[in-house]
């Protein structure tokens, strides 16, 4: 059975929250942390995504993570050791009001992640945003493969497999 994939026109709402999400990350992290970036599809202005952000945590390594991880349970995230790797650690939400605030909102989808500052994968993550957002064409091209794959693709997975390529060759391009 096919599983559905919704890619969105790009909408301005995605970057603004972003910035509530940094805010109130930031406010529960103190000084704990170098940045908070967004990465993914969602951070690049014109281009078509899934509404989902991808929301990378920098740190100086690994030996404050222990502190980290439990800030962001302070706030309903809990650690996703079976979706980490080296230099990426995957965080799940405990509800839809995740990061809990006195607010009570209900936070569009997020992927979070903690990365060390020397991460490949946070490198990767970082030159793949800003190359796509210094070339619009390319960006252009990205979004076009995206809608085609979400037609085709039988699941996320292979979704995600037909975007690697693509990814791939515009890294390699930029080393």
């Amino acid at each position: 059975m096919k599983q559905r994939i919704t890619i969105e026109e790009y909408n301005i709402k995605w970057e603004s929250e972003f910035n509530k999400l940094q805010t109130l990350i930031n406010d529960v992290m103190e000084d704990s942390i170098l940045s908070i970036e967004h990465v993914g599809s969602t951070s690049i202005k014109g281009l078509a995504a899934k509404p989902i952000l991808d929301i990378d945590i920098v740190i100086e390594d690994y030996e404050i993570f222990p502190e980290i991880v439990k800030k962001l349970e302070t706030i309903g995230y809990y650690h996703q050791a079976e979706w980490s790797y080296k230099g990426r650690e995957a965080f799940g939400r405990k509800d839809a009001f995740v990061p809990w605030s006195e607010e009570s909102i209900v936070w569009m989808e997020h992927h979070l992640y903690v990365c060390d500052k020397n991460s490949e994968e946070l490198r990767k993550h970082i030159a793949f945003r800003d190359y796509l957002r210094e070339h619009e064409d390319v960006a252009g091209e990205y979004g076009r493969l995206k809608d085609e794959l979400a037609r085709e693709s039988k699941s996320r997975t292979s979704y995600s497999e037909g975007k690697t390529k693509f990814i791939t060759n515009i890294l390699e391009e930029i080393n």
